[in-house]
């Protein structure tokens, strides 16, 4: 007995043992923006978790999630980034625009793809530039365009003389949309009202005393955590009409409208997914994370907009991850062969009923010169008395008209600026 086990191990000992595809999460599951951080985590790793429980991995190959908590902070963020990077990382979703922005030249040395899936730095759709930089569906000059193109629709397509203001988070990613909108109102010949709202966002007495003192039209808000809950019942104080208060993607989860109750009734949010639970996929994540004690948390947050997110963030970097692995002829993909696939990721409507989720994002593809995928969005509408988010338009195209030129032009003063010869 003893001679076989000998035997058995010097043949395991001599047959290559396959690495694990490690995916960090760049978490907050601690912290004033634990509330949003938390279901994102939880759909991200359950559903690699569901692809190790049901199929062995992506090509056979596990998957392992490294969580590493950042609290938020860009600091510990980073620090996070260079305390992972080492374990074989494929890809980085920071989950932050500050974050994002650090990594950017950091992750690009390193030659390690950094997916910021509808947010971080816009111009970084341009993979001419930023050759390892990827922000597929949508980015944040597409969900400003979005909203503006909305309120052309419900308004005949006219809104000159019409005043939007903008209640953003004071910090790289509340700004990320101004400029877009700064164009958008010359076309349009709409006013454009600023209102920064300081980290985290639980103070906006002023910025709504202005609201109600100037009266605009459309609100906006680029806000998350806190922020997001505090707005809505601001404006709820103030009788505004929420119809015409429309939040990007990160101001429009359940965690948001639900502390104001009825206040929150017709409140619009952006969207690059779909809602709820009714998919194929879900029966299989109940059987074998949910049922079986494996989720990351008390999986109390499935089907919610958040661990929806998550759960698509990390289908698109498994998907990624299935097409470097066609393109690279291996199952055991390096980080350049992961970002080659991202950069040749496809994903139809058929690929997306195939995985269990019908009808859940946009077509999209990506390519060398195009990281952000086609900059499709849709609109969503909080109905109060049934706890539920409502689709109420489809999936919409954003003005490239004007996006385009914007994007062009910042990825040309980053490669200016940073040494760097575009080139596919």
């Amino acid at each position: 007995m003893k001679l076989l086990s000998m035997t058995v191990a010097a043949v395991m000992a001599a047959s290559p043992v396959m690495a694990d595809l490690v995916f960090p999460s760049l978490s907050y599951r601690t912290g004033p923006y634990a509330a949003n951080g938390i279901p994102f985590a939880d759909g991200y790793e359950d559903y690699f978790t569901l692809l190790n429980e049901r199929d062995g991995g992506i090509g056979g190959v596990p998957a392992r999630v490294l969580e590493c908590e950042t609290g938020y902070n860009t600091e510990k963020g980073v620090e996070c980034y260079e305390a992972t990077k080492g374990e074989g990382a494929l890809v980085y979703q920071p989950l932050s625009t500050g974050i994002t922005y650090q990594l950017i030249p950091k992750a690009t040395a390193d030659g390690i793809p950094v997916h910021s899936m509808g947010y971080g730095r816009t111009s970084a759709k341009n993979g001419a530039v930023f050759s390892n930089i990827f922000n597929y569906p949508a980015n944040y000059w597409d969900g400003a365009s979005h909203a503006v193109n909305h309120i052309l629709d419900v308004n005949g397509g006219d809104i000159s003389g019409k005043k939007i203001a903008l209640v953003y988070h004071n910090s790289a990613y509340g700004k990320e949309p101004i400029r877009t909108l700064e164009e958008l109102s010359k076309k349009h010949g709409y006013e454009l009202m600023l209102l920064p709202v300081d980290h985290p966002g639980q103070e906006q007495k002023s910025q709504w005393l202005q609201v109600r003192q100037q009266r605009p039209d459309y609100v906006l808000m680029w806000g998350w955590g806190v922020m997001n809950q505090v707005a809505i019942q601001e404006a709820a104080n103030i009788r505004y009409n929420m119809e015409n208060f429309i939040g990007i993607w990160w101001s429009g989860s359940e965690n948001d409208v639900l502390p104001a109750g009825d206040g929150a009734d017709g409140y619009k949010a952006l969207t690059f997914h779909n809602i709820g639970s009714e998919y194929p996929l879900y029966d299989d994540l109940q059987k074998y994370v949910i049922d079986a004690g494996k989720a990351a948390g008390a999986g109390d947050q499935v089907g919610t907009v958040l661990y929806n997110r998550g759960m698509y963030a990390a289908m698109l970097a498994a998907e990624a991850a299935k097409t470097a692995q066609k393109i690279s002829g291996t199952a055991e993909i390096t980080p350049a062969m992961m970002r080659a696939g991202m950069e040749a990721l496809e994903m139809t409507e058929a690929k997306m009923a195939a995985l269990g989720l019908p009808n859940f994002g946009p077509e999209f593809s990506v390519s060398c010169e195009n990281h952000g995928g086609n900059g499709l969005g849709a609109v969503k509408q909080w109905d109060a008395s049934a706890g539920a988010w409502n689709l109420i338009t489809g999936y919409e195209a954003s003005d490239q008209d004007v996006i385009g030129p914007l994007v062009e032009a910042d990825s040309a003063a980053f490669a200016a600026e940073s040494g760097i010869t575009p080139g596919c």
